[in-house]
């Protein structure tokens, strides 16, 4: 079907918003999409802070993010915004990095205070990178994430309810944007 890149604006190796993108990305798999995950605390401190676009793993971020037909961002909230971490990389990328793609957003957080954080913080961002669909993010509590000792998790049944209706909505817009994109071929 479609080449979905999965990102995490993390900062935390143990990370309920990694976890979570990973669990989805499983959903996603099952529905016959590639998963490509992308850490963005896995690339050299020193390219984003010192915005290095030429640095290697900066290309080759931005390269994934050119190669995928979705792109899933996740994010967990600080003080009402997505992390800062998120914020470098989407600045490195080309300005229309997302420009045909069909985009999920996501994010998780300590109270329903930041839940407007994906429409006011970063969806007018995606937006400004061309995203040519954004579809109805998510926000989960994190008290709604519990990791499992395996590196797991359980979500509780109303979040994961939710956030299955949101991904399989996801997932439908990539298929019609295969189609749409075939019909102009």
């Amino acid at each position: 079907m479609a080449t979905v890149l999965s990102v995490s604006g993390s900062p935390s190796p143990r990370s309920r918003t990694a976890r979570l993108l990973r669990h989805l990305d499983a959903r996603l798999a099952a529905q016959g999409h590639e998963v490509v995950p992308l850490d963005v605390r896995s690339l050299p401190p020193e390219a984003l802070h010192g915005a290095d676009v030429a640095h290697p793993a900066v290309a080759e971020a931005a390269a994934l993010f050119a190669r995928a037909d979705g792109v899933v961002i996740g994010t967990p909230v600080y003080k009402a915004a997505y992390s800062g971490l998120l914020k470098s990389l989407l600045d490195l990328l080309p300005q229309y990095a997302l420009a045909g793609k069909t985009v999920l957003p996501l994010a998780t957080g300590g109270t329903t205070a930041h839940v407007l954080a994906i429409d006011y913080a970063l969806r007018p961002v995606l937006s400004s990178m061309g995203a040519a669909h954004i579809v109805q993010g998510w926000f989960t509590l994190d008290r709604d994430i519990t990791a499992g000792p395996d590196g797991g998790i359980t979500v509780a049944p109303a979040a994961a309810e939710a956030l299955g209706q949101v991904v399989d909505e996801f997932s439908r817009a990539l298929g019609r944007n295969d189609s749409v994109l075939a019909a102009a071929s």
